[in-house]
């Protein structure tokens, strides 16, 4: 139960911060292609890398804290179902070049930035 209950009070948390922060970035960028999603995708991705790593292999905080973080928070700040509608929305759109960056960008930049996480939390 205290589990369950780590993992949703980071979700609420991480889902908060994933609606204000992808808003925020797609009114300063603007457009249709959808840079909002993009951008917590990526800086989520980054962050679990580097949580992932810091967490379990340097920290010594407990289980309770681990979940809420990694599954809890950034669970819900990244989006892969957002980023799914999304991308099928633009090939309806007839917009397949925008999609087509949108599924090489999310796909390279996430598990660039989580490998780029991992080594960077390990060497500091």
């Amino acid at each position: 139960m205290k589990q369950m209950l780590a993992v949703a009070l980071g979700g609420a948390c991480g889902a908060m911060m994933r609606f204000w922060l992808a808003a925020a970035v797609q009114r300063f960028a603007g457009g249709a292609f959808p840079w909002g999603t993009l951008f917590v995708n990526v800086l989520g991705s980054f962050l679990l890398g580097f949580l992932f790593v810091w967490l379990i292999e340097r920290s010594t905080v407990g289980e309770l804290a681990r979940l809420a973080i990694t599954v809890g928070f950034l669970g819900a700040f990244t989006t892969f179902s957002t980023f799914s509608v999304e991308t099928v929305r633009l090939m309806q759109e007839g917009a397949m070049a925008w999609a087509l960056g949108n599924i090489c960008l999310q796909v390279l930049l996430c598990v660039g930035v989580a490998w780029l996480g991992m080594q960077l939390a390990r060497t500091l």
